[in-house]
């Protein structure tokens, strides 16, 4: 029985446009490709998680800024799940998705590394999932007082540095997670 979920956070076409760059954007979408493909024929689930931020006039449903990035490869067997906050646990049904696969242990990837990304792996983290943060798998813009390089690099190190509660937490590079299928 599948144990392995990856999250996919947030890669919606608002968060990709001329005004709004990510770093490494085509690579991060290639890595999550690959690994949702392997993640796939291992018989593992990959959730996409789509902000609904219509409260904030942001991310309204069924509008072209909602939709995942068009580059992504999603099956029809993946799960989509709609958030609401910055945690993607914070009033969604993940957690509940989750418990019906029986999924403890959680691949994660996505935008933007420094607001969802990092508040859903400080939410699981208290859930005390086994976490691995894809650590060429995640991005974000750059910052008034940090480029989007030296965000990702910051938090990869606190990730690693982390200290877990009954469950795991570790940083891992994209080639060594696809070495380890």
């Amino acid at each position: 029985m599948s144990t392995k979920a990856l999250l996919v956070i947030d890669m919606q076409k608002g968060s990709f446009t001329p005004e709004t760059p990510r770093h490494d954007a085509s690579g991060v979408v290639n890595r999550i490709n690959t690994l949702a493909d392997r993640f796939r024929t291992s018989g593992n689930h990959i959730f996409y998680i789509q902000h609904d931020g219509s409260k904030h006039h942001e991310f309204i449903p069924n509008t072209e800024a909602w939709e995942i990035v068009s580059e992504l490869q999603i099956s029809k067997d993946d799960i989509l799940i709609s958030k609401y906050a910055n945690d993607v646990f914070y009033n969604s049904n993940l957690k509940s998705e989750l418990d019906a696969h029986n999924i403890n242990e959680l691949y994660i990837t996505g935008c933007a590394t420094d607001f969802c990304v990092e508040a859903t792996i400080q939410s699981a983290l208290a859930k005390d999932y086994n976490i691995t943060v894809v650590k060429d798998g995640h991005t974000t813009g750059n910052r008034p007082h940090l480029s989007a390089e030296k965000v990702i690099e910051h938090y990869n190190w606190v990730w690693q540095n982390m200290i877990p509660t009954k469950g795991t937490i570790k940083v891992d590079p994209f080639e060594a997670i696809l070495s380890s299928f």
